[in-house]
């Protein structure tokens, strides 16, 4: 492939054949371990086109979805300022557990992968804005980073955006659970993720940076989020 066939700068255009192949290889690699990041990712890229044109479409419905879109702001440690967050957000805000759940769970925005293997511009972004505000999810759900939760958040994500790689993580992940875990996931966790998802608004039309300031309960309310029984 030629410089010219790239479609945005992480773009790597690969064809058919290897399209097959890096999905199979892909596959097999996130089926024996399911919470194995960059397959699971490599996964969602070649599989997710459908899914992804419809996040798309749902997002060109609203009026903050389309502003997304068009502005395609990025969420990272350079494009937000935390320090400013930790000192002007009071601390019952979104904007203030947004920032104590990071520092809490020692991770931050940057960690996210590229986008490479969307063929197709704009459904890339759609990818990396789904990427970028799964820390939003986690903030707003309260939900941590264990093995459990993150499956837990993969049956919500599953449920908001249909996306394959979030299916397999929902169906495949919780066989490197314990069995109480398992059973908590299995009863307390999946209900609360399947009726949460399919009732709260869809997520990927909120523009979350103009919520920082936002109190934490009052914009959960706003989106329809329930805690999950455990929360």
């Amino acid at each position: 492939m030629t410089e010219k066939s790239k479609l945005y700068d992480t773009h790597i255009p690969i064809s058919g054949i290897e399209r097959t192949v890096l999905t199979v290889g892909s596959a097999i690699a996130a089926l024996k371990n399911p919470l194995r990041g960059d397959m699971v990712a490599t996964l969602g890229e070649t599989t997710g086109h459908l899914f992804l044109t419809k996040m798309r479409d749902q997002m060109l419905q609203s009026k903050d979805g389309r502003r997304i879109l068009r502005e395609r702001p990025v969420i990272s440690t350079t494009s937000i300022d935390f320090d400013t967050l930790k000192k002007n957000c009071a601390p019952n805000t979104f904007g203030y557990a947004y920032v104590h759940w990071l520092e809490s769970e020692g991770v931050t925005p940057d960690t996210r992968s590229n986008v490479q293997f969307v063929d197709d511009e704009e459904l890339a972004y759609v990818m990396n804005r789904y990427r970028q505000i799964h820390d939003f999810f986690h903030t707003l759900t309260g939900l941590g980073v264990t093995v459990e939760e993150e499956i837990a958040l993969k049956w919500f994500e599953w449920v908001q955006t249909g996306l394959p790689m979030t299916m397999l993580a929902s169906l495949f992940g919780p066989l490197r659970l314990t069995w109480n875990e398992r059973r908590r996931l299995y009863v307390d966790y999946v209900p609360w993720a399947v009726q949460c998802g399919a009732s709260c608004k869809p997520l990927m039309t909120i523009y979350f940076e103009h919520h920082f300031y936002t109190p934490l309960d009052e914009f959960r309310r706003n989106l329809g989020i329930i805690l999950p029984p455990s929360k």
